[in-house]
């Protein structure tokens, strides 16, 4: 894994975007940038097949302790849904602004009880910084810390976390399902009075839907933990997702604010290896590195860029990570540990 400090003193006087305009034009000239229609509408249909037939399933099982296995499956697909909202909030479906808001509405609002505002915004800017230490809303400290420039000034209980997030993180992410509801529906304040209407309606319906769903098939007892278990394993999906991303990668400051965009999205971004399965179950966000650098490109071209990129790359001799998913996991997890560090030798 490449370090920040090698990293910085080599791009200290690298021109600012410069780099970037040859790979765009390849990549145009590939038409890896043309929207990828019959693709999404096939991936779209089978998703909203799949959610369908869990459901069915749960209501042909009914009251049963069986019924809850379906929380697995539920989980994995409210994950995909998840992904396509994902691309919505990209622009990544479709050309028109308009179809692409109205998909990310139902994914992630109606469908996953997420907001899309909230997650766009916040999303965005994170591809503005990743990993910017003072930038990334990603990496701001909360309950986990991703900085040692964080560390500082945490006591009681944050410290405790702080020391133990390494061991904290997967399990952390089971309650990540329900903290996405719960920011989502915070942030309704920030939007505007017709985006709050909108977002509101959808949000709610989508609250009544699962609960109807879940009341009529199931007692509340056992309604309960389905919700639970579901919301659990949907956000222990999206954590194992994400977490390889830019965790453990180098994370840029105030120094490093020459940065062009070849650079700021590449050093910062680490890709997994993998096959068809791979893909699916991370949803194209193990090319993570092309996706940052064309995040409107649709998910299917991302692989097929991958090989422009990395020879690009290659000839600029800047450092392109990728490694497998349980090293993306080790790497990221001992970077965890190592802010935490200076806690527990106190």
């Amino acid at each position: 894994m490449t370090t920040a400090a090698p990293v910085r003193e080599r791009l200290a006087a690298a021109p600012r975007g410069s780099e970037f305009a040859p790979l765009l034009r390849t990549v145009k000239g590939q038409g890896l940038l043309e929207r990828r229609t019959g693709w999404y509408a096939r991936s779209i249909a089978v998703n909203t097949l799949a959610l369908a037939s869990v459901v069915t399933a749960m209501v042909l099982v009914g009251n049963s302790w069986w019924t809850l296995l379906l929380a697995l499956p539920l989980a994995l697909f409210s994950a995909r849904t998840s992904f396509i909202g994902h691309d919505a909030g990209h622009a990544q479906i479709a050309d028109k602004r308009q179809v692409n808001r109205v998909l990310g509405l139902i994914h992630a609002n109606l469908l996953v009880g997420t907001s899309a505002a909230w997650w766009n915004d916040k999303h965005n800017r994170h591809h503005a910084n990743p990993n910017h230490v003072d930038k990334d809303p990603d990496v701001a400290p909360d309950v986990l810390v991703f900085s040692g420039e964080h560390v500082a000034g945490r006591t009681g209980f944050k410290a405790w976390l702080t020391r133990h997030q390494a061991w904290l993180f997967f399990p952390l992410c089971l309650l990540e399902g329900i903290n996405l509801k719960i920011q989502g529906i915070k942030d309704l304040r920030r939007q505007s009075p017709r985006e709050r209407t909108v977002e509101g309606l959808l949000l709610l319906v989508h609250l009544v839907a699962y609960a109807t769903l879940l009341l009529t098939v199931l007692t509340p007892g056992k309604a309960l933990l389905f919700a639970f278990l579901h919301q659990a394993f949907f956000g222990l999906h999206l954590g194992l997702a994400f977490a390889p991303n830019h965790k453990g990668m180098p994370m840029p400051d105030s120094t490093t604010e020459r940065w062009g965009h070849l650079h700021r999205q590449v050093l910062t971004s680490r890709n997994i290896r993998g096959g068809p399965v791979t893909d699916w179950l991370l949803g194209g966000l193990n090319y993570q590195i092309e996706h940052h650098l064309f995040p409107n490109m649709p998910r299917p071209n991302l692989r097929l860029a991958q090989p422009l990129v990395r020879a690009h790359c290659r000839d600029l001799g800047i450092p392109y990570a990728e490694t497998g998913a349980v090293d993306s996991y080790r790497q990221a997890l001992g970077h965890l540990r190592e802010v935490g560090e200076p806690l527990r030798v106190e």
